[in-house]
């Protein structure tokens, strides 16, 4: 990278948190202008932007942007409020999750893509883009309008589904690569890294929250360095569970519920977290257009297409249908769950882990199903969440069996924040009240 590759960008991104409220009006969030500004920068007639990261940089970049946005997630997730909808929780993760992972499987036999494409790449496939980003579906996530139990379960199992389909795709990328490595990455070995996030997880959130109340309660921490503190817990719990074999991504989420449950008032300092994660996540999206889209476009094909299609679709409606029947939430609150299961950094992750191992000729296919099937997914989740809020939000409290009850706050995975619009505070009975004397 230059200097006038820096200068760019940190230009861009003036420009863009400036103007971003404004932009927000007309549903442009913030993967779609970086994507887009990715691509057009490096690939348009002027094309000023030189930068041309390797895959290995990006998805260290990605790993690390997943991991902050997973923590600060689950730290504003009170415990109390998870173990209400634990049942929920359990059957989107234990029924929901397998059943995506199954059937984007068997799609991706049946098109085939491509025709030479196996069963241990059709697996990859189906479980890179099973797990969810509810950062992309933000406009919902952030709207009032929507009951707080509902964003909370969509949070809840974005942040957990990622951890829990990486041993799966770990599996079919040894498979892809040779089936003599498969025994090295067996069902044993996936659960021993996840036990292994969980406890690690557990163990460095819960003492570093607790660590950290106590140290401000005392006066030992300075108010300069508590927020740089949060962060180093935060790298703290993913980088020790990866270097002793442990699942990364559940230590970080685990992390930051522990770190909330123990830290108490020290919660509060997790903003310093998300908006580092939310810097670094621009930069991702900035590179996935840089690297990813027009090779994606160049080896489009229509099996390709229908497969984006159906997985952003059936592939993940019918297994949330299947997995909440008979949960009293109604056909209306269920689909809207369904239609928010955005493809996003943890699929990008994947993508590049195979690119890093199959070489770039053997992961060519694969790639180019990830990468349309998330930049569709980046594109149609962000024009939908504002607007289909507005208009179901209300029916979900009803249909959902919720009610007028007092909403417990929801972590807020959001690249940018706003107040809510008049819409929303006229649907929650917000809107300030005329004076008598008004015309």
């Amino acid at each position: 990278m230059t200097v006038a590759d820096l200068a760019i960008i940190s230009a861009l991104i003036f420009i863009w948190a400036t103007l971003s409220a404004r932009l927000e009006r007309f549903e442009m969030t913030a993967p779609i202008g970086f994507t887009a500004a990715g691509v057009l920068l490096t690939h348009g007639p002027l094309a000023p932007l030189g930068v041309m990261p390797s895959a290995e940089q990006v998805k260290l970049l990605a790993e690390a942007t997943l991991a902050l946005v997973l923590f600060s997630d689950a730290s504003r997730v009170g415990l109390h409020h998870l173990r209400a909808d634990l049942g929920l929780c359990l059957r989107l993760l234990g029924i929901g999750l397998p059943l995506t992972i199954g059937l984007g499987t068997l799609l991706a036999l049946a098109l085939p893509l491509p025709e030479a494409m196996g069963t241990w790449a059709a697996l990859l496939v189906g479980a890179a883009l099973a797990p969810t980003d509810a950062a992309l579906g933000a406009g919902m996530m952030v709207n009032p309008a929507v009951p707080a139990r509902i964003r909370r379960l969509i949070n809840v199992e974005s942040g957990l589904n990622d951890g829990i389909a990486t041993p799966v795709v770990l599996v079919a990328i040894a498979g892809a690569a040779t089936a003599e490595h498969v025994t090295r990455t067996g069902p044993a070995t996936a659960v021993a890294e996840l036990v292994l996030g969980l406890v690690i997880g557990a163990l460095i959130g819960g003492a570093g929250g607790w660590l950290i109340k106590t140290g401000r309660s005392r006066g030992w921490v300075a108010d300069g360095f508590a927020g740089a503190a949060v962060l180093g817990l935060a790298v703290c719990c993913y980088t020790t569970s990866v270097a002793l074999h442990g699942n990364g991504f559940v230590a970080a989420f685990v992390g930051g519920l522990g770190f909330g449950a123990a830290g108490g008032p020290a919660a509060r300092l997790v903003p310093f977290v998300e908006e580092t994660g939310t810097l670094v996540s621009l930069l991702v999206w900035l590179l996935f257009g840089v690297i990813a889209v027009v090779p994606a476009f160049e080896n489009l094909t229509w099996r390709t297409v229908i497969y984006a299609i159906l997985s952003l679709t059936i592939v993940r409606i019918l297994p949330v249908a299947l997995a909440l029947a008979g949960a009293g939430l109604g056909g209306t609150t269920t689909a809207f769950i369904g239609w928010f299961g955005p493809r996003g950094l943890a699929s990008v992750v994947f993508g590049l882990l195979a690119l890093e191992a199959l070489g770039a000729s053997a992961a060519k296919p694969i790639i180019t199903v990830i990468t349309f099937t998330v930049l569709l997914s980046v594109v149609a989740h962000g024009l939908t969440a504002e607007p289909l809020a507005r208009r179901y939000g209300p029916r979900l409290r009803t249909a959902a069996g919720i009610g007028a009850a007092p909403q417990a706050a929801v972590p807020e995975r959001r690249l940018i924040r706003r107040s809510p619009g008049s819409a929303e505070k006229a649907t929650l009975g917000l809107a300030p009240r005329r004076r008598k004397n008004s015309p």
